[in-house]
């Protein structure tokens, strides 16, 4: 195995960690739930009253975040080995095996 030290960012990884981290730890004292991507997409499937905002506000700030990134921090594009119809399976069978397994490793692995 060797290291791409053009793309090895430690720094930038560091902190992301750590905002990860406390992210999760504050999501989890304030709410009393696990911050499982699946889990509050798969929420927002089956919809129960005052639920829906927060989950809406997660999801988007998903998207917002690495927008905003984008703005400030230069990035190089990943190239991606795989046809669409491979990316595609590949996503249905996560999408299953999250909801097999009960969740995803956002959920389970960092909280």
């Amino acid at each position: 195995m060797t290291i791409d030290f053009l793309h090895f960012t430690p720094g930038l990884s560091l902190i992301g960690g750590i905002l990860i981290g406390i992210a999760s730890a504050l999501f989890i004292l304030a709410n009393g739930r696990i911050a499982g991507i699946s889990g509050i997409l798969g929420g927002l499937l089956r919809p129960q009253q005052g639920d829906v905002m927060w989950r809406l506000a997660f999801l988007l700030g998903l998207i917002v975040a690495p927008a905003l990134a984008y703005l400030f921090i230069p990035y190089t594009v990943p190239t991606i080995d795989a046809d669409t119809g491979t990316l595609l399976v590949a996503g249905l069978l996560v999408g299953l095996d999250t909801r097999y397994g009960g969740g995803c490793t956002s959920g389970h692995g960092v909280c």
